[in-house]
């Protein structure tokens, strides 16, 4: 054979061994000085055996024509090789990968390599030793050593079609371009929106009256805020009259505002009362801009995190709202380090004690009275490229609790779907879930059917989640997003890991930055919203509806009377259905909630037991606050999977005595 060429010689003067490095990468030369035989052997080949999981090594291709093959690229100067990048692919669920230059991995499905044009190339130009493992070779110039996995599929999407898919249809023409949307226990729903959005004349606050939706003069009542709630919080109190809180602003006093609503009226009669505020008597420790908010343990109201205004620094603590005599507001390290990423942050009560908070790519465990952390939870992974991805404003994703269920001994579940990352900002294509009460939780990464950023995600009352909004480019805010996702995913938990989506109905209109989705108490989801301030995307009046696969199926809905709409925690509530499926009965309760960037505050689902004698069924109301935290929720009565009209119920009263606050002339109270 021809005698091959050498880069450079290396002498060994402990074992007088020399060694040359042929310019053919593959090639192994060694010679012992100075009487030693000279010695090539074949050293460098592309790995094909002990590969991890059902890898299989298929040939050496080009790159794309004009484009890389596969977008996902991960560099790993010193340590890439076929087990290393093949496992990272595995483990986010991309069943294609490539090896290229050495040090570079890519991750991807197959059909994007025949998309890309990539053809097969001469196994002798991929030539490249592997960073990690020189043994190996690791792809060429322009030329990726190509895999695929061959075993069980690492996902399986599902593609519904007919009414199978849902379907999205037009509600409403709207008056306002809302910020945030909250069901109301009067059967309304309320949006609020920040300054400029809308006419000039606007209001900042809307109800909607959906029993009138063929008459919008009476569709919609017009209300009124005083301060700006662009990025606010909003969650539905425990006092007897379910009224509204809104926190927060966007700069100067609108930082520190504090709005109550008390919903009056009722489906087809008007209301009278408006949002109260008073920022000179009533306001926040700490202006924020972009917070949180969620009902604790002892009933009172936490406010977690955000910016002193628009663009400002951060605000890294936590207050209470009323403040507690001598309390102060507590300072948050890990809000300080994650600035500007945690904004808006995922926050829960868990059965077993403790608040859980996610931010950023960061998630804990807090004390429920100092607030200190007792657990650290693994990071959130991120892109299969990125760890750094991130899940929360500016970042945002959207996050659910996963359906509890009698006798609620398990520990909670969290469902965290899409994201973005920082600089470049590539959009996430996965949801991770995890237990955080377990004792070393782990975090399950699932692939979603498509990318995306600033999505919204609502719990169904049948226990599956419909995941909808955002786009697939970018991260939010203003003019800073691209490539609409107009798809419809639905997620159920019942079924096994990385086959639990469904590809849904699509709709025609981009819902972008501050778009939001809420739960009916028809069963519907209400779709609204989209403010991009960006000339391919318009301000969005239009609210749609997307209706689940559930009252699309032609079967008859269930119905239930019920007298007892105040429970206290473990009691039995009769009630009397109607079942024209015959059954069996399951109810569910869902959680008030608030919708704004990808976050439901106040979002719970649980199946509580029943059992019923004839059309006569019992509920054991949920066990306890942890479980199912003070508050309003929405009860329906399912027939196989067909939901009920929800009544709403109230659970476990008001022990911080909400009803008497603020204590304010100019503050309508409802008592306790």
């Amino acid at each position: 054979m021809a005698s091959p060429g050498f880069r450079f010689i290396f002498v060994s003067l402990s074992w007088l061994t020399l060694l040359l490095i042929s310019t053919d990468a593959s090639v192994l030369v060694t010679k012992r000085a100075p009487n030693g035989p000279l010695a090539v052997r074949q050293a460098r080949t592309v790995q094909k055996t002990g590969l991890p999981g059902s890898w299989q090594y298929q040939g050496c291709i080009t790159e794309g024509v004009n484009r890389k093959v596969w977008k996902y690229q991960i560099i790993n100067q010193n340590t890439n090789s076929a087990t290393a990048c093949l496992s990272q692919c595995q483990k986010f669920g991309y069943q294609a990968a490539g090896l290229e230059y050495g040090s570079e991995c890519y991750c991807g499905d197959d059909v994007e390599r025949a998309a890309a044009g990539s053809t097969a190339a001469p196994e002798s130009d991929c030539n490249v030793a592997c960073s990690g493992n020189t043994q190996y070779l690791c792809g060429g110039g322009n030329r990726l050593s190509w895999y695929l996995w061959t075993g069980t599929p690492l996902y399986v999407w599902n593609y519904a079609s007919g009414a199978g898919a849902g379907q999205y249809q037009m509600l409403i023409g709207g008056v306002v371009v809302p910020l945030l949307t909250t069901p109301g226990v009067n059967g309304k729903y309320t949006f609020v929106e920040k300054y400029g959005t809308g006419p000039p004349n606007s209001t900042g606050a809307y109800e909607l009256d959906v029993s009138q939706v063929n008459n919008p003069s009476l569709a919609w009542r017009t209300m009124h805020v005083k301060t700006d709630v662009f990025c606010s919080a909003s969650i539905t109190l425990p006092d007897k009259a379910g009224r509204q809180i809104n926190i927060g602003g966007w700069s100067g006093t609108s930082t520190f505002g504090v709005r109550l609503y008390w919903p009056d009226g009722s489906p087809g009669v008007p209301g009278t009362n408006d949002w109260q505020e008073n920022v000179n008597e009533l306001s926040l420790q700490k202006g924020r801009w972009y917070p949180s908010a969620m009902i604790l343990t002892n009933g009172s109201i936490l406010v977690v995190g955000g910016e002193t205004g628009s663009n400002g620094p951060p605000q890294p603590s936590l207050e209470i709202l009323p403040p507690p005599p001598g309390a102060g507001v507590y300072t948050a390290e890990w809000l300080q380090r994650t600035d500007p990423f945690n904004l808006y942050p995922f926050l829960a009560i868990l059965p077993s004690g403790g608040i859980f908070v996610a931010y950023y790519n960061e998630a804990r465990i807090l004390d429920e009275r100092t607030f200190d952390t007792i657990r650290t939870i693994p990071a959130i992974p991120g892109n299969v490229n990125n760890p750094a991805a991130g899940r929360t404003y500016p970042l945002e994703g959207t996050s659910m609790l996963l359906p509890q269920y009698a006798p609620f001994t398990g520990p909670l579940g969290v469902l965290i779907c899409g994201g973005s990352t920082p600089g470049p900002a590539l959009v996430v294509d996965n949801c991770v879930s995890t237990t955080p009460e377990s004792a070393a939780p782990q975090w399950t990464i699932e692939r979603m059917p498509s990318q995306r950023v600033m999505s919204c995600m609502t719990a169904l009352p049948d226990g599956t989640f419909v995941i909808l909004n955002g786009a697939k480019r970018g991260v939010a805010g203003f003019g800073l997003a691209k490539d609409p996702n107009l798809n419809a995913v639905l997620y159920d938990p019942s079924k096994p890991v990385n086959q639990r989506m469904t590809v849904m109905a699509n709709t025609t209109i981009a819902r972008m930055y501050h778009s939001e989705a809420i739960l009916m108490q028809d069963g519907r989801v209400l779709v609204s919203g989209s403010d991009p301030q960006d000339p391919d995307f318009p301000q969005e009046y239009r609210v749609e509806v997307f209706v689940p696969p559930y009252l699309l199926s032609g079967r008859p809905r269930p119905s239930f009377t019920i007298a007892n709409k105040a429970w206290a925690y473990g009691a039995s509530i009769p009630i009397t259905v109607n079942l024209p499926g015959g059954g069996p009965a399951r109810v569910s309760l869902m959680g008030a909630e608030s919708s704004t960037h990808g976050n439901s505050m106040g979002q719970r689902t649980l199946f509580p037991a029943v059992s019923c004698a004839g059309n006569t069924c019992t509920i054991t109301a949920p066990p306890n606050v942890r479980v199912a935290p003070h508050g309003w929720y929405q009860l329906f009565l399912l027939d196989g999977p067909t939901p009920s009209v929800s009544t709403w119920i109230r659970l476990g009263g008001d022990p911080a005595a909400l009803g008497n606050w603020p204590n304010f002339p100019d503050f309508k109270k409802p008592g306790v």
